[in-house]
């Protein structure tokens, strides 16, 4: 008897834990998409990121990048790395060199979503983006419209990056539960 029961409180407990994990794994979301971080016009591209306020001490790594350098930034959101690629929104926001011993930012953004099934409605990513690392996680701390209550983490990875122009693409895969 002692065995039946501690058997059927173990399926009921196994029952419920599978049953926690599938309704968290169905609730998340995936999203996919590249910002495009210009800092230094072209004919076919405007900046979309502008230095506000300069620092003091170079940065190891790059003598032009100051601890206290401020940045901010309405970059474009395209679904692919092409900047022809069709829009899906923009990321505003700020970045601050708030680190002395490598070359990372704070950053402060929201992903406004402009297009799609998404548009009107925003992520808020805060975090440290620290530009050397292949895979950067940013938290995603909020949203509205659609995501009103959303949390989760972004993953920022290099595409692509011109170390003369300091223009930069980045995909972003967000995973989020609302």
């Amino acid at each position: 008897m002692a065995i039946s029961k501690l058997s059927t409180v173990q399926l009921q407990l196994i029952l419920i834990s599978t049953a926690m994990a599938l309704a968290t794994a169905a609730a998340t979301t995936h999203l996919q998409f590249y910002m495009h971080d210009i800092f230094t016009a072209t004919a076919e591209s405007p900046a979309t990121g502008v230095t506000v306020a300069k620092g003091t001490a170079g940065l190891p790594g790059d003598p032009n990048v100051h601890f206290g350098d401020i940045h901010v930034i309405d970059d474009p959101l395209t679904e692919g790395p092409d900047p022809s690629s069709p829009a899906v929104g923009q990321v505003q926001g700020v970045e601050v060199f708030a680190v002395q011993q490598e070359i990372s930012v704070m950053l402060s953004a929201n992903i406004v979503f402009t297009a799609g099934k998404y548009n009107g409605s925003y992520l808020v990513v805060l975090g440290k983006d620290a530009f050397h690392e292949d895979v950067r996680e940013l938290p995603v701390i909020g949203g509205g419209g659609r995501f009103r209550g959303a949390t989760g983490y972004s993953l920022f990875t290099t595409h692509d990056f011109n170390n003369t122009t300091k223009n930069a693409v980045v995909k972003i895969d967000v995973y989020l539960r609302v």
